[in-house]
C-alpha cells in the first residue's frame, strides 16, 4: 500500500468528522476532505517532519474551509438536522447515552464557530492544545480560552433542559400532585 493510501485510511474519517462540524453539510465536508488530500498529492514534500501529517492535514482542511467560507457569497448558520447530527454521532448500545450524545452534538453545532472549531478538534479529534493552536493557527493561551467558554456554554445549555429527563409527567403543586 502507498504512504498517499495508507494516509487516506488512516485519516479520512476524523478529517470528514472535523469537515461535517464546520461546514454542517454532508457535500461540503467530503469535499473539504477530497480538497485536503488533493493540496497533499501536491505539496507533500515540504513537509519535512512526516510524523506532523496529521496535523498538517487538519490545518490545510481548516484553511480550506475558511477559504470556501471567505468566497462564498452565502455561509450557512442553520442549526444541524437530524441526519447530519447522527452522522457525526457514532451509533451507542444505550439509548439514553445516544440521546445525550445526539443533543450534545446539536449544541455544538449551535455554538458560535470561534468556539465550535477547538472543541470539535478536541473532544473529537483528540487534538492536543499545541496541534490546535497549529492548525487554527491562533496562540496556544487563546486555544485553551475557547475551549473553557465552549465548555462552558455547552455545560449550561445541557443541563438547562437535558433531552432524556423526563417532561411534565408529574408536577408538584401545594396540596396534591397534578398530571401533565
Amino acid at each position: 500500500m502507498s504512504e498517499f493510501a495508507e494516509l487516506v485510511d488512516a485519516h479520512y474519517q476524523a478529517l470528514f468528522r472535523f469537515g461535517m462540524s464546520l461546514a454542517h453539510d454532508v457535500d461540503r465536508a467530503s469535499d473539504l476532505v477530497q480538497e485536503t488530500f488533493c493540496i497533499w498529492a501536491a505539496k507533500n514534500e515540504q513537509l519535512r517532519d512526516r510524523s506532523k501529517a496529521k496535523t498538517w492535514l487538519f490545518t490545510t482542511l481548516h484553511r480550506e474551509f475558511l477559504n470556501q467560507r471567505r468566497r462564498s457569497s452565502r455561509f450557512s448558520d442553520e442549526p444541524l438536522d437530524e441526519a447530519t447530527a447522527q452522522a457525526m454521532v457514532a451509533p451507542e448500545e444505550d439509548a439514553e447515552r445516544h440521546m445525550d450524545g445526539q443533543r450534545a452534538m446539536e449544541l455544538l453545532g449551535a455554538l458560535e464557530e470561534t468556539y465550535r472549531t477547538p472543541v470539535a478538534l478536541f473532544y473529537l479529534q483528540q487534538h492536543s492544545y499545541k496541534e490546535i493552536a497549529e492548525i487554527l493557527d491562533i496562540p496556544i493561551g487563546t486555544v485553551m480560552s475557547r475551549l473553557s467558554r465552549g465548555k462552558e456554554m455547552l455545560r449550561k445549555r445541557m443541563t438547562a433542559e437535558p433531552l432524556s429527563a423526563p417532561k411534565n409527567i408529574l408536577q408538584i403543586e401545594k396540596g396534591g400532585v397534578r398530571h401533565g
